[in-house]
């Protein structure tokens, strides 16, 4: 049948992959670097690729194609979700990628004690298994990976901790996937300037600890790197 589906040009498409995050219906992958499209029954045509795309390598023309099919994608994204240890996100605006601007003025306007009281998260998703490989807020970032629980335990968190910072949370005993995989990915894949882990002094942070010198190991990039451990009574805890 003619109807509506996008188009990649190959030679502006730069492998960014932002447009595969944006794509709910997951007719969009990452190939040899490029983005293509796996199944026209998968793309709807409606384009919410097209304005993430930076280099403007995405067009929707009208030709003969495969009839969408929303069983089938419906199908393929259960499938994709529960491969990747996510349930419930079929077409969730939630998990697609996005910069928090700052009202700069407004901040220092303010005083010390008001200025505490904002959230200094830069970026959504934050936690990790959402995360995608690539996107813009990763340019020459500082990442914090952090413990679930340690915003609820140190109360100074977002201004000590999150302030101009790209933040990535987890909990390696609730979640059951390898966070050294994406975090390895995201490492290679971005210009990251630093990565700071936040953990609790509990035992099974050491698995995000680990996760964390796994990545840094086999990215290839000589990254600085800190690590901070929070007690259970929101005190530091001193080397």
């Amino acid at each position: 049948m003619i109807r509506k589906i996008i188009k990649i040009d190959e030679n502006k498409c730069n492998g960014c992959g932002i447009c595969v995050n944006a794509c709910h219906e997951g007719a969009l992958q990452m190939i040899d670097g490029k983005a293509k499209l796996i199944s026209e029954s998968y793309c709807d045509g409606l384009g919410d690729c097209l304005p993430e795309c930076p280099t403007g390598a995405i067009t929707i023309e009208e030709r003969e194609a495969d009839i969408y099919d929303e069983e089938i994608v419906k199908k393929n994204m259960s499938e994709k979700c529960l491969s990747d240890g996510i349930t419930n996100t079929f077409s969730c605006p939630g998990i697609k990628p996005q910069t928090i601007e700052k009202n700069k003025a407004m901040e220092t306007s303010k005083s010390t004690q008001l200025e505490s009281s904002e959230s200094q998260l830069r970026q959504w998703p934050c936690q990790i298994k959402l995360l995608p490989i690539s996107a813009t807020y990763y340019n020459d970032a500082h990442i914090l990976v952090a413990a679930d629980c340690t915003a609820y335990a140190y109360a100074n968190f977002h201004t000590d901790f999150m302030k101009n910072k790209v933040t990535v949370i987890g909990c390696p005993k609730l979640d059951s996937i390898d966070y050294s995989e994406k975090l390895t990915a995201i490492l290679k894949n971005n210009t990251i300037k630093s990565l700071a882990l936040v953990r609790m002094d509990v035992p099974c942070c050491g698995g995000l600890e680990n996760a964390v010198k796994k990545s840094l190991q086999n990215c290839g990039k000589l990254i600085p790197w800190s690590i901070t451990t929070i007690r259970t009574d929101g005190t530091i805890l001193e080397d």
